[in-house]
């Protein structure tokens, strides 16, 4: 009897365990989104963008002696000292020596080469401005190049904490002194 008994009301549990499993409604979220800001934000970016490529064109033809190059990465770059010769390019694992120094677009120093000092790059092997890492990987031992960089590959939103504030787009200006290739 206390074994029916027993029985009888673990069916009847399970049973009702089963059957408000059945009748339960999934939650809906609190909170959803639409998109709208990614979407508001990209549209931004895409005018930012716009707005500084528009002012490096407008650089670029008031200076009529000098050639500017577009490169692939969204940026532009001229030649102050330019190697004829063919040297080989650095390439991931080398080690570049490098000076340089850092314009607003009105020219005016922010960081001259006393300030950013000589530097070592393991190239693509350490972080750095991501204008510069495409930058380097373009120069021969010996030249001297003045890049272009848009804000989104030079500091970007965050700045550089110190001079350089939200959303500048500056001009830096290379010197690749060696190149020390990798075994």
């Amino acid at each position: 009897m206390k074994k029916y008994i027993f029985l009888t009301c673990s069916a009847v549990f399970f049973v009702g365990v089963l059957s408000s499993c059945d009748s339960q409604e999934a939650r809906r979220p609190i909170s959803h989104t639409s998109g709208a800001f990614i979407k508001e934000s990209i549209e931004r970016n895409k005018v930012l963008i716009n707005s500084e490529e528009e002012v490096f064109e407008n650089l670029f033809k008031k200076d009529t002696i000098n050639k500017y190059h577009q490169a692939t990465k969204g940026y532009w770059y001229k030649y102050d000292v330019k190697q004829e010769e063919a040297l080989p390019l650095p390439v991931r694992g080398d080690i570049v020596e490098y000076e340089y120094e850092i314009f607003d677009i009105d020219g005016k120093v922010i960081y001259t080469k006393e300030d950013t000092e000589p530097q070592r790059y393991l190239v693509d092997k350490e972080n750095i401005m991501t204008g510069l890492r495409y930058g380097i990987k373009q120069m021969k031992e010996g030249e001297v190049v003045s890049f272009y960089f848009p804000s989104h590959i030079a500091y970007g939103y965050h700045g550089d904490k110190k001079d350089i504030g939200t959303n500048v787009p500056i001009i830096c200006k290379v010197q690749l002194n060696k190149i020390i290739k990798s075994n």
